[in-house]
C-alpha cells in the first residue's frame, strides 16, 4: 500500500454502485452468474486490507488494521485473531501450513505467528511500511515489498531471517511469484510490472503497462503465463509473464485494489471500491467482461479460494463524511462500529 489513504478502507469516498447484475448470453450457457451466497458480520472498528483464503484449512485471514481476524470458511465464524499489530496489510501461510506471516505497515516489521493458537512468535524488520508479500517456492522465501522505502526485504522463510533487500524502481503494489524463482509485483506510481529473479535477488524486467494508471492488485494465470493487474480508470491490464507483452485491456469498475484468478474456469476478478466484482473471460482473445456483480461499496479487496470456487470480499456500512477543511482537504467518512462484513461469492 503506497499510503493508508490508498487502500484502507476508512479513505474511501467512492459512490453506491448502481449497476445491474450483468451476464452475457454466450457465458450464461458455459457458467451460472455469480451471486452473493452469504453475508458474515465479524464486526469490530477500523480499516482493513488484504484477504488471503488457505484452502487446506479452510481459512480466511482478514488484516483488519491491529489485528488478523481469521474465520473458519465452513461456519462464517471467527475462531481467532493475530493480536498486537499497528497497520497490518496483508497475511501469507507458509506452505506447511503451521507459520503464518503479516505485514505491519506501522511497525516495519513482518509478524511471524503460529496458525494453531495465532501467538506470535517473532518480528522480522524490513523497510519502511511492508504491504503485498509473497511466497517465492524454489528459493523458500517471502518477499515483503515496502511502499515507502521502495525495495523489497527478501525473508528466508526455515530461519526467519532477512536474507537479502532489493531495490525497486517505484513504489510496489501487489507481487506474484511463479514458484519457479520469478517474482513480479506491480510499480504504482511507475505504472509498471516489475520482474525479479529469486536466487540472484535483483530486478531483471521493467514492463510499461500501456492505459493502465496506480497498478495495484495482480493476479497469475501460472499455467498460460499471464498476468492480471487491476488499475485506476476502470481496466484491467493483461500481460504476458514471459515477454512483458501487453495482451489486453478490458474495462471493469471502478477504485479496483485486488484481482484473482480461477485457473479451472479460465475467469479474471477484479474486486472495486465502487461496489463491484468484475468478471473477466480470460479464455477468449478478447477477454470480455461477462459479469458485473453489485456487492458493497468500498469492497475492494478480495480472495479466491481454488478448492471451492467461492469468492470473499469484505467491507463495511459507512458513515457521514465531515466537511472539509484547510487541514482535511478530503475527509474520510466514518466506518460504523462493528458493521464490518465478508461477503461469499459463488456460482451455487
Amino acid at each position: 500500500m503506497p499510503n493508508t489513504s490508498r487502500r484502507v478502507v476508512s479513505s474511501l469516498l467512492f459512490a453506491a454502485s448502481t449497476l445491474v447484475p450483468f451476464f452475457t448470453t454466450a457465458s450464461a450457457t458455459a457458467q451460472k452468474p455469480f451471486q452473493i451466497e452469504q453475508r458474515w458480520t465479524i464486526g469490530g472498528t477500523g480499516g482493513w486490507d488484504y484477504l488471503t483464503a488457505d484452502p487446506t484449512t479452510h481459512r480466511l485471514y482478514i488484516a483488519h488494521l491491529t489485528r488478523v481476524d481469521v474465520v473458519d470458511t465452513t461456519t462464517g465464524k471467527v475462531i481467532g485473531a493475530v493480536e498486537g499489530l499497528t497497520r497490518c496489510h496483508g497475511v501469507v501461510i507458509a506452505p506447511d501450513g503451521k507459520t503464518g506471516f503479516a505485514s505491519d505497515g506501522g511497525s516495519n516489521n513482518v509478524v511471524v505467528f503460529d496458525t494453531s493458537n495465532f501467538a506470535t512468535l517473532t518480528k522480522i524488520p524490513t523497510g519502511t511500511n511492508p504491504d503485498g508479500m509473497a511466497y517465492e517456492g524454489s528459493t523458500n522465501t517471502l518477499w515483503a515489498f515496502n511502499g515507502t522505502s521502495k525495495n523489497a526485504t527478501v525473508i528466508d522463510v526455515a530461519s526467519r531471517k532477512a536474507i537479502g533487500t532489493v531495490a525497486l524502481p517505484g513504489r510496489p503494489e501487489f507481487p506474484q511469484s511463479d514458484d519457479q524463482g520469478t517474482v513480479f509485483v506491480n510499480i504504482e506510481d511507475k505504472n509498471t510490472l516489475v520482474r525479479l529473479d529469486a536466487k540472484a535477488q535483483k530486478v531483471t524486467a521493467d514492463w510499461p503497462l500501456p492505459g493502465c494508471d496506480s497498478p495495484s492488485g495482480l493476479a497469475f494465470d501460472k499455467e498460460g503465463g499471464r498476468l492480471f493487474s487491476v488499475c485506476d480508470g476502470k481496466k484491467m491490464a493483461v500481460t504476458d509473464s514471459h515477454t512483458g507483452k501487453s495482451l489486453a485491456m478490458p474495462t471493469i469498475g471502478d477504485g479496483p485494489d485486488a484481482a484473482g484468478y480461477d485457473a479451472s474456469k479460465k475467469l479474471a476478478f477484479s474486486s472495486n471500491g465502487d461496489g463491484t466484482l468484475s468478471v473477466v473471460d480470460a479464455s477468449k482473445a478478447t477477454y470480455p467482461v461477462i459479469q458485473t456483480l453489485p456487492t458493497m461499496k468500498g469492497a475492494r479487496t478480495m480472495a479466491f479460494d481454488p478448492s471451492t470456487g467461492k469468492i470473499y470480499t469484505v467491507t463495511a456500512k459507512f458513515g457521514a463524511t465531515p466537511p472539509a477543511t484547510a487541514a482535511t482537504p478530503r475527509p474520510r467518512p466514518s466506518i460504523l462500529p462493528d458493521s464490518f462484513t465478508v461477503l461469499v461469492i459463488g456460482q451455487d
